[in-house]
């Protein structure tokens, strides 16, 4: 399947705070997608080719985002936002490429919690992106069986990028081990 991405960084501190962040957000959008593609093709549909946008951003922005279409008027570390209804693919006409949606990346919360979580900055940018992806794949964490299944899926993912199980201290955190 051919992926169209678009990566915009409308802040200058990316460069300097995640070197190469398109690349690795690119890396890991595809890497979530055909992870998608493997097990569950329908949640693509039959387009051969999809499109997606990724922006780079920083806390200000997202914060504005999160409180105009979430009503928390904060930071947060990422947005997704889907095409149609939540988790329906856009349809393309024709050759057109089938559109999935946006995910939005907020660089001061991704950079604080990979502090705060001991972990590297480009392995916490793939996480997002990856938990963003399969948001605009209809995928969700509202329920703990939802959750279960995202959480899972994300894991192998980052797995295949060599990175290691984001959610592992959290729990060992949750279940005193």
């Amino acid at each position: 399947m051919e992926l169209q991405i678009e990566i915009t960084a409308d802040n200058p501190a990316w460069a300097s705070a995640v070197p190469d962040a398109a690349a690795i957000a690119e890396r890991a959008a595809r890497a979530a997608l055909a992870e998608v593609r493997a097990r569950a093709p329908a949640a693509l549909g039959a387009a051969s080719a999809c499109e997606l946008g990724i922006t780079l951003t920083d806390d200000r922005h997202i914060a504005v985002l999160n409180r105009d279409w979430r009503g928390q008027d904060r930071p947060t570390n990422v947005l997704s936002f889907p095409i149609g209804e939540a988790g329906e693919a856009g349809e393309a006409d024709g050759p057109a490429p089938r559109l999935l949606g946006d995910v939005v990346v907020a660089l001061e919360t991704l950079l604080a919690e990979a502090a705060a979580e001991a972990m590297s900055p480009t392995a916490h940018l793939s996480h997002l992106v990856v938990h963003g992806v399969l948001h605009l794949l209809g995928y969700d964490h509202e329920v703990t069986a939802e959750a279960e299944a995202m959480e899972a899926l994300e894991r192998d993912v980052l797995a295949g990028l060599g990175i290691a199980d984001p959610y592992r201290e959290q729990e060992a955190a949750e279940t005193g081990r």
